[in-house]
Parts: structure tokens; sequence; C-alpha cells
């Protein structure tokens, strides 16, 4: 008889608080990127490291998700609409991410060149796809990360009232440290 899981595994969780890390911080630079002037020493340098760190989260989601569907989990705790409500959250922000990545490649590749990741490997560019690709890519790409930030505030606070209101192992699971 194979036993329940009780908590995350150790891959799960560290490329759970990884992706969110990384996810914050790339909206906070997102947001005072497009700021910059012409004659920032960030101008060149924020976009490079803005593109590599983007193309690498991509690698990171799609390994998660594979992830996600080859390794066992916890059940979810809560009422069956919170569960149904979970599995939506999830759904949406896997769809934001790629929807944000699609975009972010769209936008960098409309003239054509690759995106360099860190010098270590250049993502082959597509070239301009439909008129005004790197436009309506970045109003996409705007949208889109606010929504997921937005998602995952609800993600996060949905954890944290379980963890304070409900008292059940949902955040726990997380950070492998179940009751």
């Amino acid at each position: 008889m194979k036993s329940e899981v009780k908590n995350y595994n150790p891959i799960t969780r560290a490329v759970h608080w990884i992706s969110a890390i990384v996810v914050i911080g790339m909206f906070a630079v997102g947001l005072w990127m497009v700021d910059l002037s012409y004659y920032s020493e960030w101008y060149r340098t924020a976009p490079h490291w803005h593109k590599s760190v983007g193309i690498l989260l991509a690698c990171l989601t799609v390994f998660r998700f594979i992830w996600k569907h080859v390794t066992a989990s916890p059940k979810m705790e809560g009422k069956a609409f919170e569960v149904m409500a979970a599995r939506a959250v999830h759904l949406v922000m896997y769809v934001l991410l790629f929807a944000l990545f699609a975009s972010g490649y769209l936008i960098s590749t409309e003239d054509g060149r690759g995106i360099d990741v860190f010098n270590l490997f250049t993502v082959p560019g597509a070239g301009a796809l439909f008129e005004n690709q790197a436009d309506t890519s970045g109003l996409i790409h705007f949208y889109t990360a606010w929504a997921l930030i937005l998602m995952a505030a609800v993600h996060a606070i949905a954890a944290l009232k379980h963890h304070f209101i409900n008292k059940d192992n949902t955040l726990r699971k997380m950070i492998g440290a179940s009751k």
C-alpha cells in the first residue's frame, strides 16, 4: 500500500520559491526598466539581464510543469470550492507565465536578432511575424505581468488564510514542515 504524500518534495519546493522570487523581481525590474533613459548606464544592461533571466525562468517553468505531472503531490486542503479555485488559479498562473514568455520573446526578436542569454547561448529570433509586433506584444507583456502579480498575491493571501485562519497544513506543505 502506498503511503500518502505529506509535503511537496524538495525540488518542487525549491522551484516554487525560486520562481516566486524571480517573478516578483522581474516585475519590479520591468517596471523600473521602462523608465530608463537612453543615456542611463542601465539602458542596455537591464534589458539584457531581464531577457536572460526570462529565458531561464521559461526553461524552469517548463521543467516545473513537467515535474508537477510526474511526481506525487500532497492532497489540497479546504472546501471543494477552495480546491477548485486553487486549481483554477494555478492553471491561470501557468497560462499567464507562458503568455509572458511568448510576448517577451516576440518583443525582443521582432528585428530578427536572437536573445543572448548571459553570453552563454543565443535563442534564435523569429523576426517580425505580424504588423506592430513589438508594440502589441509589449502591451500584452505589460498587462499579463500585472495579472500574474495579482494572481500571485491572491495565491499568497489564500496560503496565509489557510495557515492563520484555517490552521491547516497548506503553507507548511510548501515549506516542508507539516504537523
